[in-house]
């Protein structure tokens, strides 16, 4: 969670210089841990909270989508998305250790 806040400063410092957009965005949803029974339940209600987080809270067109952190507290199963486009990948890419651009 601390590499994630230092990457989203960073990217908030450095890239202003380049005009063109780079969306990245971490989202925290839940889902009731009661139903994940099995596997299958989880792997379904995983895509079904994904699916719904795309739908709803995200105005641009995604390139990847990473599950960054799962934990259940209580009865729900809280999940924190990390979502981005072209874009922000490559900046997270030149922004990590050893990325391109970063000697």
């Amino acid at each position: 969670m601390k590499t994630l806040v230092a990457t989203i400063l960073a990217l908030t410092v450095l890239v202003p210089a380049r005009p063109a957009p780079a969306y990245v965005v971490t989202v925290a949803t839940s889902i009731p841990a009661r139903s994940l029974a099995a596997d299958a339940d989880l792997k379904a209600a995983l895509r079904s909270a994904v699916e719904d987080v795309l739908r709803n809270a995200i105005a641009f067109a995604p390139t990847f989508v990473t599950v960054e952190n799962a934990r259940i507290v209580g009865d729900r199963l809280y999940i924190l998305i990390v979502i981005g486009d072209d874009d922000g990948e490559a900046t997270m890419r030149a922004l990590s250790v050893g990325g391109p651009g970063m000697d």
